[in-house]
């Protein structure tokens, strides 16, 4: 496993994190406790050392299950966790006030079965509450020694920014991969000049860069790739499709080509990888074995020109 320091910090995060949004059960098909818990051990294993969750991954679920698994083995993980976003119905809304902050990372300790976590990450911007006072709760909950580090996920540009004039943002948690590229333009080159480690979701394209679907895929209405990845049905999946074919000529697994191209991206620290079970841990930590190389990156970017993509 390789290993990225953030300047200014004791961190030293794995190349590969292991996400755990598929551990809430519904959303991602259904997940088994066994096969959760036995993925966090495989994890640590072969080196990955952070572990990213969230109380909205099932409503506690994920990181009850990260608890579990990390019980006697807490010393060997960064524990990745995030507040603001509240579930009611079915409905999902952001609130990032120090109320809520501090009542969710009070059940956050519990579930994790740890008294600090690592890096506590803002899950998604609140129009509704000035970041002044986000912030603020933050950095007292640093003084409080219940977080070691503040990170934000999801935020834009300017809103980073205003963070940034309140207090340290260590690291910023989005999405990119080979079919959403957007951070590349403005944030990746930002947040490389300001010290800030980016960690990567979506860089498996919710399943659909690994390969292993050769024909349109309907999920169920609740699926979390139903609303957060729109390749897997007509036009869009036709050319995911054609460009992974070619791909494949490139003699790489495409799982590892996915995730290698993503992790390699200046300014990135960790690429997140989500996993069912043991088996497809082991599967994605083998992108950390190698690197694309300057002519492959080239043909990449050329396919995806082709492709439209």
């Amino acid at each position: 496993m390789k290993y990225i320091s953030i300047a200014g910090t004791d961190l030293k995060l794995s190349v590969i994190t292991l996400g755990t949004w598929v551990f809430s059960g519904a959303t991602w098909g259904g997940s088994e406790e066994a096969d959760c818990i036995a993925a966090v051990h495989a994890a640590l294993d072969q080196g990955i050392n952070v572990i990213d969750t969230a109380p909205i991954y099932g409503y506690g679920r994920a990181e009850t299950l990260v608890g579990k698994a990390l019980k006697g083995r807490r010393d060997r993980a960064i524990i990745a966790t995030k507040c603001g976003l509240q579930g009611k119905g079915k409905h999902i809304y952001q609130d990032l006030s120090p109320e809520n902050i501090r009542k969710e990372v009070a059940e956050s300790l519990s579930r994790l079965q740890t008294d600090y976590i690592d890096i506590y990450q803002c899950h998604w911007p609140d129009p509704k509450t000035p970041i002044e006072e986000t912030m603020t709760c933050l950095m007292q909950l640093q003084k409080d020694r219940k977080i070691r580090h503040i990170g934000v996920s999801n935020f834009p540009l300017g809103l980073l920014q205003d963070a940034l004039r309140i207090t340290r943002i260590v690291t910023l948690q989005s999405s990119l991969s080979l079919l959403q590229r957007d951070l590349q333009k403005e944030i990746l080159p930002f947040c490389k000049s300001q010290k800030i480690g980016v960690l990567t979701y979506g860089s498996l394209g919710g399943g659909i860069l690994t390969g292993k679907y050769r024909e349109p895929k309907a999920f169920p209405r609740d699926d979390a790739r139903n609303f957060f990845y729109q390749y897997y049905s007509g036009e869009p999946f036709r050319k995911v499709r054609a460009f992974l074919d070619k791909m494949e000529m490139l003699g790489r697994p495409l799982n590892e080509l996915a995730l290698n191209w993503t992790r390699q991206q200046n300014g990135v620290v960790s690429t997140i990888a989500g996993c069912r079970n043991a088996r497809q841990v082991t599967e994605n930590t083998k992108a950390a074995e190698w690197d694309i190389s300057d002519e492959d990156m080239a043909a990449i970017g050329a396919a995806l020109e082709e492709f439209g993509l």
